[in-house]
């Protein structure tokens, strides 16, 4: 752009000076063409006087030259006059000897044809013929003729120019990849032809990116999602079961419930394969509007006739009241009088605790599967060990207290995780967050976090965290850290002007964050004009974003261009056993295919071993974390 501009300021220069140059020779021309007209106009009036001096002397009966003459030279403006025959003056005429000295003055001598001589001097033809006011109006107009026909010309001229100003730009633009604001420039510049050919190629390749976010979308979806159900599979629910799980212990409190329905062989006799599908279709719409207020469930049809559900961080008393409004919704809905109406659909229940392991969870569900079938009726059964912690206990109240008691005396603090590229050297260190209860113990975030969601204390949480990052910032030159902002935060204004005016008055700091947010926040509400506006501020600022989590719900990925993310970081589902899940594999070739182009890098995270890693560098993936990479760089705290 700026080697564009130079060249066309030096073409409009150029073509100034071109038209003022030619301006200039002509008005020159003409001023020399007057002055010499002046002096033709003055040699032809001495021309005519020698004629009539001639002419007299020709005549026998001449009156004397001094009757006739003077009034002549005085029309002439001549200043002085002599006419001689050899040394004998016979005329003189000098009505002022003033003028006679100047040497401005024009003189004229000459021989006439009977052997006088005269001398004519007179003043110089431009001092006698003086412009009016009807030369001079004349003059201006043409001025201003020149002047408006200059100033249209220019016009004109850098309208033309202003295409390929426009041309410099839009290419600009592209080759910085900002493909949405080159679309957006004005399109009306000359040449037209290139200017809607490009459009035409940005049309096309949004279009070819949208189609590729299709494509990504549609192969997730023929992995991971049920065609029938449209809700995850089997292979969905085994992926999302691991990722809640370490070692095949889970991490966390929750239930699992299984739902299964008898004689389906009845039902669709009775209803068709197409009615069939109505009824999983009403069934499964009916649960997830159901479990859209439990953030982090998973919904999934395991086998033909067998739906389960996973919710984590779930209280024993929900989980019971979860199991009874799911059976009575299900039994609401108008085809359940098919077959045996009173014995045709049963919900297994098994609570679990962190540290349970997921192969004993599941039989334990199955177990109060049969236990609910065994009523031989329409029912329920829970699986309760009676081990809740007494974390898990803990009322609203209780939490609220802990976490604003928390809050106060500043008990929450962080843990760090690096994240490291191909050739195992620390990009960046992931931010999470503990905090300390009065005896001293440590609270797990899986714990804290969903409660303070509940009671809105996650912006003031994460402000208190994100000011322990700053100070770490300010006292590790080199560190970069990347934090989790949850909705409520990015949502919140107070957050908003706190970290706008903190990240102003400490600059240099905003290349060294990264603000991390989860794919499903972003996709749920990326038309909340807040988040949006959120989004747009940090990155103004410096600092670049992640968003986390992708590929734990089956969506399109055209998000992550549109608010131009930086990092793009796996769900531990997707990256758990991915050496031997080639449909995990087949979902990430996707995706790198997809940002190829896109200055995105792919991270994975929860890398417990050699071979995930292995199998990740080979694929394309630009860095990770995780246990096994912690044992490497030696780098965990």
């Amino acid at each position: 752009m700026k080697l564009t501009k130079i060249l066309t300021k030096k073409i409009t220069s150029f073509w100034l000076l071109s038209l003022a140059a030619v301006a200039f020779v002509f008005l020159l021309c003409a001023f020399i063409s007057v002055i010499q007209l002046t002096y033709v106009f003055q040699q032809q009036k001495v021309t005519q006087l020698e004629t009539m001096l001639v002419e007299q002397g020709k005549l026998q009966q001449s009156s004397p030259l001094s009757t006739w003459l003077p009034p002549v030279l005085s029309a002439y403006g001549a200043v002085h006059f002599t006419l001689s025959q050899g040394d004998n003056v016979i005329y003189e005429y000098h009505p002022n000897e003033h003028y006679v000295t100047n040497s401005r003055l024009t003189r004229y001598q000459s021989k006439l044809e009977n052997g006088q001589q005269i001398l004519l001097i007179m003043p110089p033809p431009l001092t006698v013929n003086h412009l009016g006011w009807s030369e001079l109006g004349i003059l201006v107009i043409g001025f201003v003729a020149i002047g408006f026909f200059v100033r249209f010309g220019y016009a004109w001229y850098s309208r033309e120019l202003d295409g390929i100003e426009q041309l410099a730009l839009r290419s600009k633009l592209i080759l910085e990849g900002d493909l949405v604001q080159a679309a957006q420039v004005p399109t009306n510049g000359k040449p037209r032809m290139i200017n809607r050919a490009i459009t035409k190629l940005l049309a096309d390749l949004d279009d070819a990116h949208k189609e590729r976010g299709r494509l990504d979308q549609f192969i997730r979806k023929d992995t991971f999602l049920d065609k029938q159900t449209q809700i995850g599979n089997s292979i969905f629910f085994q992926n999302r079961l691991d990722a809640l799980s370490h070692n095949q212990k889970m991490i966390a409190h929750g239930v699992l419930m299984l739902i299964e329905f008898d004689d389906m062989d009845l039902v669709e006799e009775a209803l068709g394969e197409s009615g069939l599908k109505a009824m999983f279709t009403l069934t499964t719409e009916a649960i997830t509007t159901i479990l859209a207020q439990y953030e982090g469930s998973i919904f999934a049809r395991r086998s033909y006739q067998q739906l389960v559900i996973v919710i984590p961080q779930l209280s024993l008393a929900e989980a019971d009241q979860l199991a009874q409004r799911v059976l009575k919704t299900c039994l609401a809905l108008p085809f359940y009088g098919l077959g045996n109406p009173d014995n045709f659909l049963h919900l297994g229940s098994a609570f679990f605790k962190a540290g349970d392991l997921q192969v004993q969870l599941i039989e334990e569900a199955e177990m109060a599967l049969r236990a609910a079938q065994l009523q031989r009726v329409n029912n329920w059964f829970m699986y309760d060990k009676g081990a809740v912690d007494e974390e898990i206990a803990k009322g609203s109240v209780r939490w609220r207290s802990f976490l604003e008691n928390a809050l106060v005396s500043k008990r929450f603090f962080t843990l760090q995780q690096a994240v490291v590229d191909s050739d195992n050297n620390i990009l960046h260190y992931e931010v999470f967050s503990r905090a300390r209860d009065n005896q001293g113990n440590d609270v797990r975030a899986t714990l804290f976090i969903p409660m303070a969601n509940k009671c809105g204390l996650m912006p003031q949480i994460e402000r208190q965290i994100l000011e322990q990052v700053l100070f770490g910032l300010m006292v590790n030159n080199h560190a970069t850290y990347c934090i989790n902002l949850s909705l409520d935060t990015l949502v919140s204004r107070a957050f908003i002007r706190w970290i706008q005016s903190t990240l102003l008055e400490h600059r240099p700091l905003a290349a060294r964050l990264i603000f991390e947010v989860s794919e499903d926040i972003v996709v749920k509400h990326q038309a909340n004009p807040a988040l949006v506006k959120a989004l747009d501020m940090l990155k103004k600022m410096g600092a670049k974003l992640a968003v986390d989590h992708v590929g734990q719900h089956v969506v399109g990925t055209h998000y992550i261009q549109e608010h131009h993310f930086d990092l793009v970081k796996l769900h531990r589902s997707i990256v758990r056993q991915v050496h031997q899940r080639s449909e995990n594999q087949l979902f990430i070739r996707s995706l790198i295919g997809g940002l190829y182009r896109a200055e995105v890098k792919v991270i994975a995270e929860g890398v417990e071993c050699f071979e995930e890693w292995q199998t990740l560098k080979i694929l394309g993936v630009s860095a990770a974390q995780g246990e096994y990479l912690d044992q490497i760089t030696g780098s965990a705290s």
